[in-house]
């Protein structure tokens, strides 16, 4: 049975947690040699406590706890969250929603899921190998091949598991997967799947993945190089046709990730080929989830027919995994007819990202590589700060998620916001002074450690 905290405890969590999270203490001290280390208790052999991580995801809490932060994720939201949302009763301007065009909720995308609840139930039952096809999943793949003019489609239930799914198919050990060092988790869970050799290349820069090509492209029999559209932590784009010129030069498929580019990325949201100008065909994979312009859940792979056949027939994530939910294919294949026919939402969410951008700069704050589209950071450079100023936001009715190390570097903690169509210019200015009231507060006052370790009498 786990020990109730003492007040010195706390205090002691908290002083780890700032040194280590912030870096202000000496680096930890290399692990003891195997041969001098205490041996594991078979006791513990069995204790969840004991995984790897929950120790320090213990200590965050405890730590947050004590100097009064509120925890940021997790939050029980009580409708529909767009722009603005409910919770806990009262309202808030939300900035923590992939719903770019506003179609969640939309009458045709709701009425279109109605629908297919009404002919087909809520489930699909069984893998589609297994329980057969329905209409919604082919006029859905159909599509989405439409729009990326490719030969054919498969949707799959999860945005992750179909990176995983589809690069664990395609590659094998001799093969190479080259992908941008912020590729998503997904991309290289997949290549860690498939046995293939994998190299990462610096962010954005063809330049850097044409050295690596001419260095080891020739070790190996298929390459594949994954990029994405719309890059989900900094709001920035590449430049696809650099991409494509090296992929043919070197003799390699392209992968396009275009989750968060689909809707975003072009004058009438089209993706990255459209932002850049390039061809669709010029692509060889198509990849994208249906969990934020489309509004339901799941993912898809646009390709060649030969490509789509196999990872139907053979592909563990596909075959093994029940087929998707009616009601959200209808969903997903609906929101893209909404996009396609009101291109004006495209243009709204553009200006209000460039509204945000520009007032941002405009009060100093670090917005990064942005472009100033669906996705805007504002960097703050110290976890501690950076869910602090979450905490405060929320407070004056704001909801945006701090996102801190490990899942970005520590000098790269930040505040993530995602804009919406739907966004007003009066929100998002109140929003951009908001921000920059409080962080200003924060910065300068005493330290924050300082204020933290006082409040509690540290």
């Amino acid at each position: 049975m786990t020990q109730p905290s003492r007040p010195q405890d706390g205090r002691a969590a908290l002083a780890s947690f700032v040194t280590n999270r912030l870096g202000r203490a000496n680096a930890r001290p290399s692990p003891a040699p195997a041969e001098t280390r205490a041996p594991v208790a078979n006791e513990s052999a069995q204790d969840f406590e004991k995984l790897t991580g929950y120790r320090e995801l213990r200590l965050q809490r405890s730590a947050a706890d004590l100097i009064g932060l509120g925890n940021p994720f997790f939050r029980v939201h009580e409708t529909r969250a767009g722009a603005q949302t409910r919770i806990e009763g009262q309202a808030y301007s939300n900035y923590s929603s992939y719903d770019y065009l506003g179609l969640n909720g939309h009458p045709a995308v709701s009425g279109a899921a109605r629908k297919a609840i009404e002919a087909f139930g809520t489930s699909a039952s069984a893998s589609r190998i297994v329980a057969g096809e329905r209409p919604g999943h082919l006029k859905l793949e159909r599509a989405l091949a439409a729009h990326y003019g490719t030969d054919a489609c498969v949707i799959m239930v999860s945005g992750h598991a179909t990176n995983v799914t589809a690069i664990g198919a395609m590659l094998e050990a001799p093969d190479v997967i080259f992908h941008d060092a912020l590729i998503h988790n997904s991309v290289v869970t997949g290549a860690q799947l498939s046995g293939a050799q994998r190299r990462s290349f610096a962010h954005n820069d063809p330049a850097a993945l044409e050295k690596l090509l001419e260095a080891t492209r020739h070790e190996h029999r298929r390459a594949l190089i994954v990029i994405e559209g719309l890059y989900s932590m900094d709001g920035d784009a590449p430049d696809l046709a650099a991409f494509v010129e090296l992929k043919r030069r070197y003799e390699c498929w392209l992968m396009v990730d275009d989750a968060h580019g689909l809707g975003v990325l072009g004058r009438t949201g089209a993706g990255l080929h459209e932002h850049c100008g390039v061809d669709a065909a010029e692509v060889d994979i198509w990849m994208g989830t249906l969990s934020k312009t489309l509004s339901s859940c799941g993912g898809y792979i646009c390709g060649p027919s030969a490509l789509i056949e196999y990872m139907k027939c053979t592909a563990g994530g596909f075959v093994y995994s029940v087929g998707m939910s009616p009601p959200l294919a209808a969903a997903a294949e609906a929101a893209l007819s909404v996009m396609q026919a009101e291109p004006e939402r495209v243009e709204r969410l553009r200006r209000n990202g460039h509204q945000f951008l520009a007032l941002a700069k405009k009060h100093g704050l670090n917005t990064g590589s942005s472009l100033g589209l669906a996705v805007i950071p504002i960097i703050i450079g110290d976890s501690l700060k950076a869910v602090t100023l979450s905490d405060r936001l929320f407070k004056r009715g704001i909801n945006v998620q701090p996102i801190i190390h490990p899942a970005v570097p520590e000098r790269s903690s930040r505040l993530r916001f995602f804009m919406t169509s739907e966004h007003t210019p009066e929100q998002i200015a109140q929003t951009v002074a908001t921000v920059a009231e409080e962080l200003s507060a924060l910065e300068t006052g005493a330290t924050l450690i300082e204020q933290l370790m006082a409040r509690r009498g540290a």
